[in-house]
């Protein structure tokens, strides 16, 4: 009872006058304070969302790219900050556009996911093939419908199938990877076909992308590109999570040594906690270098 009282006091009259003294203190308001006294990155962004500066910002947050400069103008203006205030005029600019950046990445990784793999469409084949080609280059593909493709993973000998439930964005995932690490993926697919500790490639690759998916869906991957992006989060950051994702689950399989792959889901979802949990630092980068 006696922590609720306080608690009502604070937040109708202490914290009022606190903010006031502090303000005739520094000259500075709160959101001033704010933004000076956290670092770049996730800590400085994330805390623009601080419930009570959402009177100032609540239509900031939500800005498309375009208007955000404008939106900063008027937030300083609203709150009475010195327009020559070339700092903090930067570090609310680069802020919003981290927020409205995610927002619009999550738009179109989405938008990727929902388009279905097309065999009908020149660009999606050729994005098969070119799979097929980085991680098997001393063996040509036989027939466009083949078992062959059992050999990177997939389950039968269409691969169309197994693009269902991430729809293109789990190739072009796939083909990422395998072309902007073509050593590290042909070395993941050679561990996958060992005979106790096997997976299928390319259909754990396809898992990842929905983890992948799902991470940036419920805002988890917001400290990781806000420390990552110092602007505009692009896909290109999105497939260089997911690289990273498949690089770390291949050494945690192995680590782990399941009895069989019918276990994989539970040791899919040990992996999906140690990556939820890393990502709760606000400091956080998960990469994977060159």
């Amino acid at each position: 009872m006696l922590v609720y009282f306080w608690g009502f006091l604070y937040s109708k009259y202490v914290r009022f006058w606190l903010k006031w003294i502090l303000r005739l203190l520094t000259g500075k308001c709160e959101l001033q304070r704010l933004l000076d006294g956290t670092e770049a990155g996730a800590q400085r962004t994330l805390s623009i969302g601080n419930p009570s500066l959402v009177g100032v910002l609540r239509n900031a947050v939500h800005v498309e790219e375009a208007e955000v400069e404008k939106c900063v103008r008027d937030v300083m203006k609203e709150k009475k900050i010195d327009q020559k205030d070339t700092g903090f005029k930067t570090n609310l600019h680069i802020s919003l556009l981290q927020i409205t950046g995610y927002k619009t990445l999550y738009l179109n990784v989405e938008n990727l996911r929902k388009v279905p793999y097309d065999s009908n469409n020149g660009e999606h084949e050729d994005q098969l093939i070119e799979l097929w080609n980085l991680l098997m280059p001393h063996e040509n593909l036989k027939a466009r419908i083949s078992k062959q493709w059992c050999d990177i993973g997939f389950q039968g000998d269409d691969p169309k199938t197994d693009f269902r439930g991430m729809g293109l964005l789990g190739l072009v995932n796939l083909v990422y990877f395998s072309k902007h690490y073509t050593e590290e993926a042909r070395q993941i697919l050679s561990h996958s076909n060992h005979p106790k500790l096997g997976y299928s490639y390319a259909i754990v690759g396809i898992n990842l992308t929905e983890m992948a998916y799902s991470l940036l869906k419920n805002g988890a991957l917001k400290s990781h590109l806000y420390n990552m992006v110092s602007g505009l989060p692009q896909i290109e950051h999105f497939h260089q999570f997911y690289c990273y994702l498949v690089y770390e689950f291949d050494k945690f399989w192995f680590e782990e040594e399941p009895e069989s792959i019918m276990h994989f889901n539970h040791y899919r979802e040990k992996f999906h906690e140690k990556i939820k949990g890393l990502l709760l630092d606000y400091n956080v980068m998960l990469t994977l270098q060159n």
